[in-house]
């Protein structure tokens, strides 16, 4: 099949969170199974500037008009990169906002993406189908159904939508639907209205073909309304066209035998490599690492925005305790002042104990899941996750809070049998937290079941070759759901 994919962010060239490493590793999946896959992305600072291949699009926001290009990024692993080249809205020092607030005209910014998206469509078709991600594309199915609805360049290609993140909606006052040129008639329950907003999000929950998320624990979560962030209704209304797929991870990038940004290699056969990987990172964030005791002593690794999603109030709530324990914790990423702040207050108070680098830095994150010995996921919510499977395959033994995808991919460990893959708990409580550690560090001070618990880990497989077979398959259902005929650019 022919599939664009339409995305705010996608490695390697933008990312603030696993939205971008679903949009690389996905579309070279596809590619090795044959299809031909476009992804089409915001050009942001640094990106690609040439070859411009569409040098106007006319872009029509109410009576004013718009003109971005199209920049051709050309192939990398199969797969075709394509970018909206729009200086005043793209080429700017952050991709959504900053110092923790939006950009005040993302609405503007994401809707004409939207349209770029539509007319590029247009212009370098015939698609199968359009495969749009999160709120910042979520106008693109809009758009099809409503202004372009009957134009017959893209009257049969239909739209699969992934909700990457339920919580985030591109919420937008009302007068917005005039200022992007799009009809006030979208202004209703059955649409885009949300208590007295335009919500993106909701457009292409209600507008696309076929909708995904991103497991098939939170594919049900986001049916309830503890999760569903006031939307629940409405994706229940769609749930005979919702499917949970789990997020695969890219083991040629993910994996410790290959890695080139950690101190050295290792596998299941030879751990001696972990060892060096603890003492390098340990030195990168200036933890003790002169004794064989400083590499001894259990480390607990953090890779995440510093969000409430993310479970950092429940850190917050237990950080006295989690300080009088045995261990050294070190943390990496950026986001709410309060979590920030936290983490540097620990750091001060506890300069061996705790390290925190306030910022998203790859080569350090692959050094976190080298060298760590624990991964700790204490999500409010959690539509997938990565960071656990990434942790697996590196013998780093995850604690987690059971929801989503967390609760999908992490088996409990099982004292009696040596089963499982990490430790997890289900209340929402800084105590459950704090059992779930102990218990760890418990498991830890016994080399042959902790070693056997690293082993199951790293044995697990969640690559994408499955479930890139199941969206292929989806893409097949959503084709045939508007067409009556196989596509003719089917492999």
């Amino acid at each position: 099949m022919k599939i664009l994919f339409a995305a705010s962010e996608g490695l390697p060239y933008s990312k603030t969170g696993g939205l971008a490493d679903v949009v690389e590793a996905l579309p070279k999946a596809l590619v090795a199974l044959g299809h031909d896959v476009s992804v089409i992305l915001p050009r942001y600072r640094k990106n690609p500037t040439e070859p411009v291949v569409l040098p106007s699009l006319t872009v029509a926001f109410g009576r004013r008009l718009r003109f971005p290009s199209i920049v051709d990024g050309g192939a990398k692993d199969g797969v075709h990169y394509f970018f909206v080249d729009d200086a005043e809205y793209f080429d700017r020092e952050q991709l959504y906002g900053v110092q923790s607030k939006d950009y005040p005209d993302n609405a503007e910014r994401f809707g004409e993406f939207a349209r770029a998206v539509v007319e590029f469509a247009k212009r370098a078709g015939p698609f199968d189908v359009i495969h749009c991600h999160d709120w910042q594309a979520a106008l693109v199915p809009v758009l099809l159904r409503t202004q372009y609805g009957g134009d017959p360049a893209l009257a049969g290609v239909p739209v699969v939508f992934t909700i990457h993140n339920m919580g985030y909606h591109g919420s937008f006052p009302p007068s917005v639907l005039g200022e992007l040129g799009l009809p006030g008639t979208l202004f209703t329950m059955d649409k885009m209205e949300f208590y007295g907003s335009v919500n993106f999000l909701k457009g292409g929950l209600v507008f696309s073909d076929y909708l995904t998320t991103v497991s098939r624990k939170y594919a049900q979560e986001i049916q309830t309304t503890e999760y569903g962030c006031g939307l629940d209704g409405v994706v229940r209304a769609r749930a005979d066209r919702l499917q949970g797929i789990l997020n695969g991870v890219d083991y040629s990038t993910w994996s410790p035998e290959k890695d080139k940004l950690i101190a050295a290699p290792y596998a299941t056969r030879d751990f001696s490599g972990k060892r060096v990987c603890k003492k390098d990172v340990l030195e990168v964030f200036g933890l003790p690492a002169a004794r064989e005791a400083d590499v001894d002593r259990p480390l607990i690794g953090i890779v995440s925005r510093f969000a409430t999603q993310k479970g950092f109030d429940l850190v917050e709530e237990v950080a006295g305790e989690l300080m009088k324990l045995d261990l050294a914790i070190i943390a990496l990423g950026a986001g709410e002042a309060r979590y920030e702040q936290m983490f540097r207050g620990l750091a001060a108070q506890f300069p061996d104990k705790v390290a925190v680098k306030v910022t998203y830095d790859n080569a350090v994150a692959h050094k976190i899941e080298a060298g760590a010995d624990m991964f700790l996921m204490p999500s409010r919510y959690e539509p997938c996750g990565l960071n656990q499977i990434y942790s697996l395959r590196y013998g780093t033994v995850p604690i987690v809070r059971a929801t989503g995808g967390l609760d999908d991919t992490i088996e409990p460990y099982n004292p009696e049998t040596g089963d499982g893959t990490g430790f997890k708990f289900a209340a929402y409580e800084g105590a459950a937290l704090m059992g779930s550690v102990r218990e760890a560090l418990s498991v830890f001070s016994d080399g042959l079941a902790w070693r056997q618990l690293q082993l199951n880990g790293m044995a697990k497989d969640y690559s994408w070759n499955a479930s890139a077979g199941e969206y292929a398959r989806l893409y097949e259902v959503a084709w045939k759901s508007r067409n009556r005929k196989a596509p003719a650019t089917s492999n």
